[in-house]
Formats: C-alpha cells, structure tokens, sequence
C-alpha cells in the first residue's frame, strides 16, 4: 500500500525519544529530556514585537516562494558582515527551517545513483534525504579519537567518479565538533582536485561556538561556486518553532532550490519572515547572551560526564550536544536490562534514569549516545546524578 520511498525511510530517532519521554511525563514520571535539539530560552522580545506588528500589519497572505525581498536582502547583508561572502538577493532562498533548505539543496543536486558523502557522526537526517533522492549515502567516519573531523585521507578516498556531494556541518550536531578556516582549507584543497564535487555546509550553529571566529568552506579558494551554505534563525535566537532557515547558493541552484519549494510548499510562514528579518537586522546582544550561556553549560556538563566512570568524553567546540562514547557498557546489565548497544543504552537511561538522550546509532557512530544540554544548569546537574547512579547499577 505504502511506497517504496516511505517503506525505505526510518523514523527520526530523536522526534521518537522525545516522544517517549513526553509519553513518560504523561504517565507521571519526573523525565529531564536531554533528547532534544531545542534551545530553552524564549525567542527575544524584539522579534516578538516584529512579529505582532506584522499580524497588525495583515502579513498574513502568500510571500514570493523564495521569501520577502526585505529577509532576503538582510541575509545577504548578514552574509556580507558576518562571514564575508558576497551574495545578491536572487541568490538567497528562504525556507521552512533549515532542515527543508538542506533537502532542498539534496533534491536539487543529486540524481539516481548519485553518491553524497556524509561524514560520521551525521546529523539523523541527511541520509535519508539522500535516500528520497534515491541517490546513495557514502559514510565516512571520524571517532572520538579524531574528535569526530574527517581528514582530508579521508575525503580523498571516498571521492568517486559517481560523488555528487558532501554535506558538511559545522558546528556539527551531534558532536560539537568545530571545523576551522585551515581545516576546510585542507578539505578544500581535495575538492578542488575534483571539480564535480558540490558542498552543502549546514552552518546552523553558527553563533554557538566556543572556539572564536565561525570558518565557512565557501569563503575557500574555488569554493563558493560549489557551496550552497545553509543557516536560519532556529538555534542563534531561539526561534526553533518559528521555521525560518535559507540556503545561499549559485544562481542556477538557488533557482533550482526555489523551483522544487514552488512545487510542494511555497513560501515560509509571512509573520515568521518579517520576525526573522528582524532578527538578522536588528540588535544582536541576545545571541552573544545565550552563547555564554551554552558555553558555561557546556563546561558543567563536560566535567560531570567526566566523573561517570566508564564514559569517554571529549571537548565539544560549538553547538549544544555532548557525545560520549558508551561502549564499555555494552554486555553488562542490572538483572532486568541487558546493555547490548548504545540503543538499548538510551532506552535504559530512559526507564531507570529518567533521562531522555539519544543513542548513536541514529548518528552513525554505535559507540557513543548523544546529550543534549540546552536546558538549565540545575536540569544537567540532576540529569547527570541519575546517569551516574543508573550506570553505577551494571554489571
């Protein structure tokens, strides 16, 4: 009955364990949900009060498909003064979050059989945004050991006559892996020797790192006609449910991303337009706030993972995930559950720890599970006691 596109698709493993977890809260159990890719502060009231004048103001018909001229010209001046790339408006497409800009950007590029490298860890949809493209998933995996960056080794030897793409993210979800200018100058250097290869760089996480200046591998040398950069408003200023992402992109693929958006959804959300116009043009301090704020929760929750005997942490960069390796538990149990892989693993943290995480498995990387610590200080602090106490029961 269903098709074969469907049947091959698996569900998003974070949306379902943030389900189980709000299905456990249903039941009454205290759950701190560190599943969740969200950002816990509330949109900045600046861009609220664009967006309620905007109601007042009847935006409420359909945007040109590619969004406003205002967004797109102030993400072409953000571009401008943040990272240095000369863009034009025609160049610019505004999207449903940036999660249709990066399947926009996939459906636009790749063809049947075509392969689009995906280093690993991975973000849990890109390759099944490959799959609906019926092209190929090509995995190239980065340990903890290599704090989850592939080398340019790597990306040498996964290049093929059939390579369409690599879809890059920096900083990355699920790691916090940061890549800098001289290391995507280094990946560049590999890319120029093969002219066919594009580049999606997912930037979302952009302002949240911890390392200095954001590096886009479109600012590098014969890059930028090869790089379609995707960003949005989603995590920088905590506007998740708001659904503005754009992608910035060579005329033809721009044109091409705004073609396939006119087929099935058109336009983003008007009144979510005109607040993120805002959020781009108007004052930043906000996103500097929240920055620090990740930052000081990034370290708290770094040196308690570090106390759980048994888990092998590393230094995340940017974005607002910690990425254990858990495999020293796998075999072991309490009498009730077995801990075979990191899946079992986050469904155990679940049910006797009551915390929602999210195992590796969905990432590509088997031997780690994913935390996600955009939530409060006192939430972690208590969220990390139950794993430590959880883990504690194994044996």
């Amino acid at each position: 009955m269903l098709s074969t596109l469907v049947q091959r698709l698996a569900p998003s493993a974070t949306l379902a364990m943030s389900q189980k977890s709000a299905e456990l809260k249903a039941q009454g159990v205290d759950v701190i949900n560190l599943s969740v890719g969200e950002p816990d502060f509330n949109t900045p009231d600046h861009i609220k009060e664009a967006a309620k004048k905007a109601v007042d103001e009847n935006y409420s018909r359909y945007s040109p498909v590619a969004g406003y001229p205002a967004l797109r010209q102030a993400v072409v001046d953000k571009l401008k003064n943040e990272n240095g790339l000369d863009y034009t408006p025609e160049q610019i497409v505004c999207s449903n979050g940036a999660k249709q800009c990066v399947c926009n950007a996939v459906m636009a590029l790749v063809s049947p059989g075509e392969e689009v490298i995906i280093p690993a860890p991975y973000w849990v949809s890109y390759p099944q945004m490959v799959l609906m493209a019926d092209g190929k998933p090509v995995f190239v995996e980065a340990g903890i050991e290599q704090d989850f960056k592939i080398t340019p080794a790597q990306l040498e030897e996964a290049i093929t006559a059939r390579t369409k793409a690599i879809i890059l993210c920096s900083p990355s979800n699920p790691t916090g892996a940061v890549y800098s200018q001289e290391e995507l100058e280094a990946l560049a250097e590999v890319l120029r020797r093969h002219e066919h290869v594009y580049v999606i760089s997912d930037e979302i996480y952009e302002h949240i790192n911890y390392v200095g200046c954001h590096a886009s591998i479109a600012r590098c040398e014969g890059m930028y006609d090869r790089t379609i950069v995707i960003n949005g408003v989603s995590k920088a200023y905590a506007m998740t449910g708001w659904r503005i992402g754009f992608c910035a992109a060579p005329l033809a693929l721009a044109k091409a991303c705004s073609k396939l958006q006119g087929q099935y959804t058109s336009g983003p959300c008007s009144v979510s337009q005109v607040a993120a116009t805002v959020a781009f043009a108007g004052p930043q301090e906000c996103v500097e706030e929240m920055r620090q704020a990740f930052a000081r929760r990034k370290d708290l929750i770094v040196r308690l993972a570090r106390e759980i005997p048994g888990l092998e942490v590393n230094e995340p960069h940017g974005a607002f995930y910690l990425f254990p390796k858990c495999s020293s538990f796998f075999g072991k149990s309490n009498g009730e559950y077995v801990i075979n892989n990191s899946t079992d693993f986050a469904l155990y943290l679940l049910e006797v720890g009551h915390v929602a995480t999210v195992g590796g498995d969905a990432f590509g990387s088997p031997e780690c599970f994913r935390m996600s610590y955009a939530t409060s200080d006192e939430n972690i602090v208590e969220a990390m006691e139950r794993i430590k106490q959880a883990l504690a029961q194994l044996s």
